[in-house]
């Protein structure tokens, strides 16, 4: 350390990199090794090759299909990867002023223009970072609202589905909110004779997703606006299934107040390992005044960040967002232009073409059009065979699929979610249907062939159960140090 320190030093010295009268750094004497480290001593080839395939044992949407159900797994282009890496893109620090980041800046006022028209919506702000933080931040916009019409008090209950993602109801415990759960029909619609029955002047909002979690759409909603708005309540739409209506239907247009999108799950973002992600918030106009600041606003041909809102939520994360999530989603915007809607389009024929060819191998849970994705149940086959839908996701491992969503929603038993999203070929969607039926085949064939599943990946089924009971939870790094090293 104090080597690489001299040498930095020198070069300062002799004017080849700035000086910063940087301190000597010390390691103190009770940290210092007394003796080297014990490191394997081996050729760099076989160090890449070592890594090399641990990497290769890893699965992604690079890799092969992954038709995860609730969560948008599509293909992310190459390309968005080059337009983040662009030098005015990468290198621009975030507290650069804004006369100095004016293409950054129109950037992301474009990309509310086009958000704020996916949603049928007026206003939209750019700041959270995920779509659980968007639930947050719609909450604490309703608030807001809520708060400056003198009913803060009074609001105080959020109503959700009983297929509605996890995160809805943390979100509604965060926010502070009491949670009322509404039914769900045999055809998948919300309840109206229930949710009439929860709606009243305690009730704050409803969150929906439409399509719903089980992949249809709600054919009540005008309906269920209704039933909300005339009783003075906020209808949030959660956006995680956006993917399947975007340019052919609004959710502004359904009497949705609020709207949340998944940046990286409807617009292309590498979604796996918890990020990166975006997601912003569109609103009426009478919300507006709450949105976080600061605001991306335009004046003229000048681009700047708005932070004088007096009404303003405040801050949801540091500066105006995930920026370079920003610019691979207007990428994939951009490249698809006018004919936006094609990717719902071909998502929602996707999905439906899995359902029609599988649908007399397995249960299906709604048999009704589908949207972007569907949920088939294995409940037929454990009555039979006591194979789980646990078993078929592992099974699928064998031939190369990443498994769909199981066991969710809960109303579905033995439920398996799917979703293809538009970026899949019709070869991929055959020979996965293929895969489908041979499984269910095997099911009825050789049964604990899949309940010993997955045979051929480098971890085989895991002893869930125990895990369950016996979880490890204490770092053994500490226990593996020699004293002294």
């Amino acid at each position: 350390m104090e080597l690489i320190y001299e040498k930095s030093q020198a070069g300062r010295r002799a004017g080849r990199v700035p000086s910063y009268d940087l301190p000597v750094p010390e390691v103190p004497a009770a940290l210092a090794r007394t003796s080297p480290p014990r490191l394997p001593e081996l050729a760099e080839n076989e160090i890449v090759r070592h890594f090399t395939s641990l990497a290769d044992r890893n699965f992604g949407i690079d890799t092969g299909f992954y038709p995860l159900g609730s969560c948008t797994m599509k293909y992310n282009p190459r390309v968005n990867e080059r337009v983040v890496a662009l030098p005015g893109f990468a290198n621009l620090h975030p507290h650069q002023e804004d006369d100095g980041a004016q293409g950054a800046l129109e950037l992301m006022w474009e990309l509310q223009e086009i958000l704020s028209e996916v949603a049928g919506l007026p206003a939209v702000t750019l700041q959270p970072a995920a779509g659980s933080q968007g639930e947050l931040t719609g909450l604490m916009l309703m608030r807001a609202y809520f708060a400056d019409r003198g009913e803060g008090e009074q609001r105080d209950t959020i109503i959700t589905a009983d297929t509605a993602h996890g995160t809805n109801p943390a979100s509604v415990t965060m926010a502070g909110y009491k949670l009322e759960k509404v039914a769900t029909t045999e055809r998948g619609n919300l309840d109206l004779d229930d949710l009439r029955a929860k709606v009243n002047e305690r009730t704050a909002g409803l969150m929906l997703t439409n399509p719903s979690t089980v992949g249809l759409f709600d054919e009540g909603i005008a309906e269920v606006a209704d039933i909300f708005h005339e009783n003075g309540a906020l209808l949030y739409y959660d956006g995680a299934n956006l993917n399947a209506v975007v340019g052919r239907s609004r959710p502004g247009d359904m009497g949705f107040d609020i709207v949340h999108y998944n940046l990286h799950k409807t617009f292309s973002q590498p979604h796996g390992g918890g990020g990166p992600g975006g997601g912003p918030v569109a609103v009426r106009a009478d919300l507006e005044p709450f949105l976080p600041s600061p605001q991306v606003v335009r004046d003229g041909d000048v681009f700047r960040l708005d932070r004088d809102r007096p009404k303003s939520i405040g801050r949801v994360r540091g500066f105006a967002g995930p920026f370079g999530v920003f610019v691979r989603s207007y990428a994939y915007m951009r490249a698809y232009g006018p004919d936006l809607q094609a990717m719902s389009e071909t998502a929602v024929l996707n999905a439906n073409y899995l359902l029609a060819e599988l649908k007399d191998d397995y249960e299906v849970a709604y048999d009704r059009l589908c949207m972007h994705e569907f949920v088939l149940s294995a409940r037929a086959l454990k009555k039979e065979y006591g194979v789980t839908a646990l078993d078929i996701a592992k099974r699928l491992m064998d031939y190369g699929v990443h498994p769909p969503t199981i066991y969710f929603p809960l109303v579905v038993p033995e439920a398996l979610m799917i979703e293809p999203t538009e970026t899949e070929p019709k070869e991929r969607l055959d020979a996965f249907i293929s895969v489908m039926k041979t499984i269910a085949r095997e099911a009825a064939e050789n049964p604990e062939l899949l309940k010993g599943a997955p045979h051929s990946r480098p971890v085989r089924r895991l002893d869930e159960v125990k895990a369950a009971k016996e979880p490890i939870v204490k770092h053994a790094f500490a226990e593996r140090v020699p004293t002294g090293a």
